[in-house]
C-alpha cells in the first residue's frame, strides 16, 4: 500500500545561516566572545557552527596585541568546519596586505612579543652582524655602541620572526594570499573595505587572482591593486566621501558621476548579488544597514583600541540581523 503525503507537509529545508564578523584588530578576547555569543565556538575551542558559513572581514592584525592568537584560531576553524558541513572564509584586509608589504606602522609590541621563542636573541644577533657595517656607515660620527643601542630598539624580540611569518614565501604571508578579496556566499558579497564601479567590472575571480598575485610577489605601490584607493582592501566611497579616490578618479577618463546608491546597485547586478557586507570603515554606534539592507557596515570598532561595540552580523536567506554582545571586563 502506498503511503500518502500532503503536500504542505514537505518542508523546504532550512536557509543556510552566515555569520559575518568584521575587523579585529589584535582583539583576541573579543574575537572569542563573539565567536561564543554567535554559536560558532564552542567552549572548547572548537567548531562549533554546524552547517554555518563563518565569513570574517580582514583586518585581524595591527593595533592590538593579539593578531597571531586570532589567526591560529581562524586556521584551525577553517580546517575544522568542512567536518561538520560548515565553512570559514577569511577575506584580506588591507592590513593584512600591510603587513606582508613590509608597513608596520600600526604593528603593536605584543605582535612581536608572540613570535619569540628561546632562540630569538640569536636570531637578532645574527640579523644584526650582517647589517652592522652599512648601519655604522650610515652614521659615521657615531659611536657603534649607540648605532647598535637605536638598532635594537627598533628592532625589538620577535620582529625578526615577524618580518619573517609575513613575508610573500613565510606561512601568515602564503596563509593570507590565498584569502579572497572578494566572496560571495549565495546572494551576497563581501569585501573588506568596498567594491567600487571601476573593479565590478571585471569578474570576482579576476580581481581575486590579481590580489594573490601581488600579494605572492610582495608587489605593492601606486600601481598595485594592494595600495588603489579604488581597490576592494582600501575603497570607502560606499561609506562616505572618499577623497583618495576621487583624486584617483580625476585623472582618470571621464565617466558619469554614481551616487553612492547608484554605486552599489552597479556592484550588485554586475555580481548577481542583493546584498553587500564590508568592513574598514568604523561605526561605533554599531553594525549599520542602509538602502533597505543591500549595504551592511560591519566594521564597528570591535577591537580594544577603539573600544566599539562587539558585534556580528546573522545572516539568513534575505534576514539580516545585527548582534552585540558585552564586553567581558580583563
Amino acid at each position: 500500500m502506498l503511503a500518502c503525503f500532503a503536500l504542505g507537509a514537505v518542508k523546504p529545508p532550512p536557509a543556510p545561516r552566515i555569520i559575518a564578523v568584521g575587523d579585529l584588530h589584535g582583539d583576541f578576547q573579543a574575537w572569542t566572545q563573539i565567536a561564543t555569543a554567535s554559536g560558532i565556538l564552542g567552549p572548547d575551542g572548537h567548531w562549533a557552527g554546524g552547517a554555518t558559513t563563518l565569513v570574517q572581514l580582514g583586518d585581524i592584525t595591527d593595533r592590538g596585541p593579539d593578531s597571531l592568537k586570532i589567526v591560529r584560531s581562524l586556521q584551525q576553524l577553517q580546517a575544522e568546519a568542512p567536518q561538520a558541513n560548515g565553512r570559514v572564509i577569511v577575506v584580506l584586509g588591507n592590513h593584512e596586505a600591510m603587513n606582508l608589504l613590509g608597513d608596520n606602522r600600526y604593528t603593536t609590541p605584543g605582535e612581536y612579543a608572540a613570535f619569540v621563542d628561546d632562540r630569538s636573541v640569536a636570531r637578532r644577533e645574527r640579523l644584526y652582524a650582517a647589517v652592522r657595517k652599512q648601519l655604522e656607515a650610515a652614521e659615521p660620527n657615531a659611536l657603534p655602541s649607540r648605532v647598535r643601542d637605536e638598532w635594537l630598539a627598533r628592532t625589538p624580540l620577535g620582529w625578526v620572526e615577524h618580518k619573517i611569518a609575513w613575508s610573500a614565501s613565510g606561512e601568515l604571508g602564503r596563509w593570507a594570499a590565498h584569502n579572497p578579496a572578494i566572496a560571495k556566499v549565495g546572494n551576497i558579497v563581501f569585501a573588506h573595505g568596498g567594491i567600487s564601479a571601476e573593479y565590478a567590472k571585471f569578474s570576482m575571480d579576476a580581481v581575486n587572482r590579481r590580489v594573490a598575485g601581488a600579494m605572492a610577489s610582495a608587489a605593492g605601490g601606486p600601481t598595485s591593486v594592494l595600495d588603489d584607493p579604488l581597490g576592494p582592501l582600501w575603497y570607502r566611497g560606499l561609506t562616505g566621501r572618499d577623497l583618495e579616490a576621487e583624486q584617483i578618479r580625476a585623472t582618470g577618463p571621464p565617466a558619469p558621476h554614481l551616487s553612492v546608491e547608484q554605486e552599489l546597485d552597479t556592484v550588485l547586478n554586475a555580481y548577481g548579488a542583493k546584498h553587500m557586507v564590508i568592513g574598514h570603515t568604523p561605526s561605533l554606534q554599531g553594525i549599520i544597514l542602509q538602502y533597505d539592507g543591500r549595504l551592511a557596515r560591519i566594521d564597528t570598532g570591535i577591537s580594544r583600541y577603539y573600544g566599539g561595540p562587539l558585534s556580528w552580523l546573522e545572516i539568513v536567506g534575505d534576514t539580516l540581523t545585527p548582534h552585540t554582545v558585552k564586553r567581558s571586563v580583563q
